[in-house]
């Protein structure tokens, strides 16, 4: 008999999922290099304009995200994510058009993307908790395994493709691919089939009460409290790096568009290693092991980015590549262990609020992060403000080292709260 931990496309219903997730995803890493060069070129923005537009994109986590969370609870997942990928299909889709008729402006931009925040926060919620519905617990770490590969694949690609398309159309008509693929995914999940259960009739419980119930589920979890400290203070220092790797590339390296696509593609490369090796490792070390290592792996990525030397363009670009192919490497490893992990011990009723109370608190990470580390760039420079997140990196790590979690495994069982 075909283990069915290693057989998850014989699953029905799996590849169309799949696929749709990975089609979406090789378009969103086109528009994340193409918005970025869009704001500080087309634009003509900065650094915390830059850090802005990317948190404008979470701040629906913040103000809507433990409502969503116990609201998809009561609706069947399906439905739910077909319309939110056709909602942000047609808003990334307006920008191009804004910008041909000389409309779009930073604060504009802002809106579309805050708007586009809002259906990604109910694809989050409603995607994360889908998964265990069509896949036995038993597959959970190789389906999100096989998840991460592809979206390894498209991270490989997607930021060259990007870089390439902004250098040669425009960052505004790259965007389009991003719009596209989100319409494909919609297309793609409606072929699932796959029997939700029916959400419950009548009295529902109140809706505070659902929301209080997934906030102590998640926090004062043995496990999961620890989880979510550190996923929060490693967003943060994440939600920095990301603002200001960007214009250091481009504005303090003179790195082009399609070279900076090139770094940002190795970190795909290692990601992919990670996620081709993450079942296997997952057969020797327990879940907790295999995290830990990997957030000490990540800091120690970027320090090699914030340490890159003044050299030719080849040079720096390879430097910058083995940073982030390591850092991708990491996360390759670490977030099929860490997802499948709290998928296992959660309850059904609990999956949709645990993923959107860890993913909105994550998100308002992001709203401090970002634009504190455009202010820092600006202030006191690239590289300190590199190093101070890569230290943040470095605490998020010792919070899970000095927690329970280390000793996290998939067989263990879920616990009722």
């Amino acid at each position: 008999m075909t283990d069915a931990r290693t057989s998850v496309f014989r699953l029905p219903g799996f590849a169309a999922f799949w696929l749709a997730g990975t089609v979406s995803e090789f378009g969103t890493y086109v528009t994340t290099i193409a918005l970025q060069v869009l704001v500080l070129t087309t634009l003509h923005g900065t650094a915390v304009d830059v850090g802005l537009v990317n948190a404008s994109r979470w701040v629906p986590y913040l103000l809507f995200g433990l409502v969503i969370g116990a609201l998809v609870e009561r609706r069947r997942r399906k439905p739910l994510l077909i319309a939110a990928d056709l909602a942000r299909g047609l808003l990334l889709g307006a920008i191009p058009l804004l910008a041909a008729v000389g409309r779009l402006s930073v604060p504009t931009l802002m809106v579309f993307i805050a708007a586009f925040g809002v259906f990604s926060l109910i694809n989050d919620a409603a995607i994360q908790s889908y998964l265990p519905r069509l896949v036995p617990k038993a597959s959970l770490l190789a389906a999100n395994a096989r998840i991460d590969q592809s979206s390894s694949v498209a991270q490989t690609s997607g930021p060259a493709i990007g870089g390439a398309l902004v250098t040669l159309l425009s960052a505004p008509i790259a965007v389009l691919v991003d719009a596209a693929s989100y319409l494909f995914s919609a297309i793609s999940l409606s072929r699932v089939r796959l029997v939700e259960p029916r959400p419950t009739e009548g009295a529902r419980p109140h809706l505070g009460r659902e929301i209080r119930e997934g906030l102590r589920w998640v926090y004062r979890h043995p496990v999961l409290g620890p989880v979510a400290a550190s996923s929060h203070l490693w967003f943060v220092f994440s939600a920095m790096l990301g603002t200001v790797f960007v214009p250091f590339a481009l504005l303090d390296l003179h790195l082009s568009p399609f070279e900076l696509g090139l770094t940002l593609s190795a970190a795909g490369v290692g990601a992919l290693v990670g996620s081709l090796s993450a079942t296997r490792l997952g057969r020797r070390w327990r879940a907790g092991q295999i995290v830990i290592v990997c957030c000490f792996l990540e800091p120690a990525a970027w320090a090699i980015i914030a340490a890159s030397p003044a050299a030719p363009h080849p040079v720096v670009v390879a430097v910058l590549a083995l940073g982030q192919c390591i850092f991708g490497l990491g996360l390759g490893v670490s977030n099929a262990h860490e997802m499948g992990y709290r998928q296992v011990i959660t309850p059904d009723r609990l999956q949709g609020r645990t993923n959107t109370t860890m993913r909105s608190f994550n998100r308002a990470a992001i709203i401090l992060g970002a634009p504190l580390g455009g202010v820092l760039a600006v202030t006191i420079g690239y590289r300190p403000t590199l190093w101070i997140a890569i230290a943040g990196f470095v605490v998020a790590a010792v919070v899970l080292l000095a927690s329970p979690f280390r000793r996290a495994d998939h067989s263990d069982r879920p616990l009722e709260p």
